[in-house]
């Protein structure tokens, strides 16, 4: 009796022990919030310097900073289509002082890199915020005979019935966001395209402005200066509604494919398990920082529209987005 009256006693401590510890570790948790952030914070940025992921990041990144009096470093770490940059953060101290920005190209990678990817997109996240969401432009040369999309879908039905070249269409690369734009393109108006991929978006923009290719869905950030120049003719937007920053385009869905969306976008998100009373502190200040003026300024070379999700929100936007590639990538049997 005795030994088990101990026993119970012992077990009566253990309880009261773990009892006093969820308080306490909620208390080191808030504590840890409301001093966030103590001392400087990398964000890291998976593509180059100059690119709309860069422009955005910094942006988002000096507001931070400014607001918080203490510095938010962005530092590029490109390749792998942003897969190095997001193994690097996946990896780090879950402690709120390592962020990083990814795209929609990431949710693509799930699919095309399989088991060949570093990281669990879906696990070893916690996602912030989606920042932004822009269109790509398809644009052509304007020496192909086409006005909108109709035309250009009769000229490619009329060389198929021709037994001619099919048109081709330009990317950034094999599995980029580009690329299975085009692929959904040929795929909803049932016609037949070639595709030529580049080493970037760079040399898609060089090749379709030289008449090498005859078209491209390009970023509005890619495309401004030969717009401006007359050496583009844009068509129509790829997102499901019109861009403010062209509204003068239809979108792909008015223009004649009925259902066509492709819609780019830019996020922030922290390692798993980062506490999640400092995921929401950096999730409510960006989301006021995407309202000031400057910033929407910024956003607009781009043609992209602020967001500013929840966290929440945004773990949804990520999931349905690698189900929505998942399932185009093996309908059309897209691989790298």
């Amino acid at each position: 009796m005795n030994q088990s009256r101990r026993q119970f006693n012992r077990l009566g401590m253990g309880l009261g022990m773990l009892a006093g510890a969820a308080p306490a570790a909620f208390a080191r948790a808030a504590d840890a919030a409301a001093h966030y952030p103590s001392h400087p914070v990398r964000l890291v940025i998976p593509f180059a310097p100059g690119g709309g992921t860069d422009i955005i990041g910094r942006a988002v990144a000096q507001k931070l900073s400014e607001t918080w009096k203490q510095s938010i470093i962005p530092e590029n770490r490109p390749g792998a289509n942003s897969t190095i940059g997001l193994a690097l953060i996946a990896k780090s101290e879950p402690d709120g002082y390592s962020l990083g920005m990814i795209t929609a190209s990431a949710t693509v990678n799930v699919t095309l890199q399989g088991h060949q990817l570093p990281y669990d997109l879906l696990r070893d996240f916690a996602p912030i915020t989606q920042i932004t969401a822009q269109p790509y432009l398809l644009v052509v040369n304007p020496k192909l005979p086409v006005k909108n999309v109709a035309d250009l879908i009769a000229l490619a039905r009329q060389r198929a019935a021709q037994k001619a070249k099919p048109l081709t269409y330009g990317s950034s690369g094999i599995g980029g966001l580009s690329h299975l734009s085009g692929a959904l393109f040929s795929s909803m108006a049932k016609i037949p395209l070639t595709h030529v991929p580049y080493k970037g978006g760079s040399p898609a923009m060089t090749a379709v402005v030289s008449g090498e290719i005859d078209m491209l869905f390009s970023t509005r950030l890619q495309a401004n200066a030969m717009l401006h120049a007359g050496r583009l003719r844009p068509l129509a937007v790829s997102t499901a509604k019109r861009s403010a920053a062209s509204p003068e385009l239809p979108t792909m869905s008015q223009a004649g494919v009925p259902g066509f969306e492709v819609t780019d976008w830019y996020g922030m998100l922290a390692p798993a398990h980062t506490p999640a009373a400092i995921v929401e502190k950096i999730n409510h200040q960006i989301v006021r920082t995407l309202k000031l003026p400057d910033i929407a300024a910024r956003m607009s070379t781009d043609g992209s529209e602020p967001v500013g999700s929840s966290p929440a929100q945004f773990a949804t936007h990520i999931r349905t987005q690698v189900e929505k590639w998942r399932k185009l990538i093996t309908q059309l049997g897209i691989h790298t």
